[in-house]
């Protein structure tokens, strides 16, 4: 069972790491006052990406942009699309909202976000391991800022937290499903 385990483990691992590099979009040109007057059918506007066009893994980070919410998706190739959450100090809460936009269920793909200090993760990933019946977080560990709970494909959760919280250290996001946090994490940042 543990070889056949591991062996699903490094097939994942394989089919991301060869995702790793996603289409980048072409650059539009520039409008000039000649092509304003154009019909509206031959031009789109300049920052317009098609709807079928996935978000890179290695996209910029979640903005705060003086909103108190964000949201990070998770997908079936244990990526985030975000390696950064910028969460705002002017908020009196901010609100993370996990989308997974894949098909697998939580037992085989789940995926959640746990936020944590930087040097307290692996803590919380060893403990977690075994806290299956509680999403793989371990219940009252102090060193969990925030999560939400495991969820599958389709599904979505929300975290709060409070933003005075980061302000002492350097913070971290992942997902505790075994074997996923050394691909699914990233850093949480308090922004002006």
């Amino acid at each position: 069972m543990k070889a056949y385990l591991a062996l699903i483990s490094a097939a994942v691992i394989g089919l991301a790491a060869c995702s790793q590099e996603a289409a980048k979009p072409a650059e539009a040109p520039a409008t000039s006052a000649a092509s304003e007057t154009a019909p509206a059918e031959t031009t789109a506007p300049a920052d317009a990406a098609p709807a079928s066009e996935a978000a890179p893994a290695d996209a910029a980070a979640a903005p705060a942009a003086g909103n108190c919410a964000t949201t990070v998706e998770a997908n079936d190739m244990m990526q985030f699309n975000t390696k950064e959450i910028q969460v705002s100090k002017a908020c009196k809460e901010f609100t993370i909202t996990l989308k997974h936009t894949g098909t697998q269920p939580k037992a085989s793909m789940g995926h959640n976000i746990v936020i944590g200090k930087a040097e307290d993760m692996d803590g919380i990933f060893k403990d977690g391991v075994g806290a299956a019946d509680t999403d793989y977080v371990k219940p009252d560990d102090a060193r969990v800022v925030a999560h939400t709970k495991l969820i599958g494909g389709g599904e979505e959760a929300s975290l709060t937290l409070d933003p005075a919280k980061l302000a002492d250290g350097e913070y971290k996001f992942a997902c505790t499903f075994p074997g996923h946090g050394a691909l699914m994490n990233g850093k949480v940042t308090l922004v002006d």
